[in-house]
């Protein structure tokens, strides 16, 4: 296996994780990870998105990768995992978390519909200044599986009101629904799930963007309100020192 290339940088599979880690236990974790985890997964072909602390959530940590299908991530993980840089520091990584589990496998919706990391600088190994940027990931839980006219929703006018109010989405997914390919690491199952991503230049930004948001009439947010199963899930998320994603 390769390397990722900018032809694949959109992640035709992706995961979503969240740990939930020890108390004070964050920044341990995000040191061993950005120093060991990024390079050695990325040779085996995985695609390491970023890797962020939740602004919400001081012991929970979030990163993604992803992969060209789901063979390549059965593949690659399996590698990664019976290789000598997770046997060398498995132990001091698992030592900070509590819970692993809360993983999303995910697909974009569409051709074009994933992240564009084509040109993507990610720091060396080392870099430490941590950019005022937040990402944010909006999670929809729906009551049903995604349609053709969930889709045409969300392209033709929840789309363009988050744009509108300073939050354009730079990226969305809907739910994996092939089998795990790598049953030794867990996935949620049984939910229809469609998320998508946004940036913003610092906090502030992000406070505008929802303040404009609340200020709008947008039926579209309230047609997106009818087919949730669970209230809307919005992480808010700092890119680590050497997130790709940012």
């Amino acid at each position: 296996m390769t390397a990722p290339t900018d032809a694949d940088e959109g992640c035709a599979v992706l995961e979503l994780r969240q740990y939930t880690l020890h108390p004070g236990r964050r920044d341990e974790l995000i040191e061993i990870f950005e120093r060991e985890f990024i390079e050695s997964q990325e040779a085996l072909g995985i695609r390491v998105v970023g890797e962020f602390r939740d602004l919400d959530d001081s012991d929970r940590f979030v990163w993604m990768r992803g992969f060209r299908d789901m063979e390549a991530r059965r593949e690659a993980l399996t590698a990664f995992y019976r290789g000598p840089v997770w046997r060398t520091h498995r132990d001091t990584a698992n030592a900070a978390m509590i819970d692993w589990s809360d993983v999303l496998l995910l697909r974009p919706t569409a051709p074009g519909c994933g992240f564009a990391l084509a040109g993507a600088a990610r720091p060396p190994v080392g870099a430490a200044e941590r950019p005022s940027s937040i990402v944010t990931a909006t999670i929809c839980l729906l009551e049903s599986p995604l349609d053709a006219e969930f889709l045409r929703g969300f392209d033709t006018r929840l789309r363009p009101a988050l744009a509108e109010a300073g939050g354009a989405p730079i990226a969305w997914f809907a739910s994996e629904t092939a089998e795990n390919t790598y049953p030794a690491l867990p996935v949620r199952t049984g939910e229809h799930a469609f998320v998508w991503f946004s940036t913003f230049a610092d906090a502030s930004r992000h406070r505008e963007h929802l303040e404009r948001l609340a200020r709008s009439n947008e039926e579209a947010l309230y047609a997106l309100a009818a087919r949730l199963a669970r209230p809307l899930q919005t992480l808010r998320l700092a890119p680590a020192a050497r997130s790709l994603l940012r």
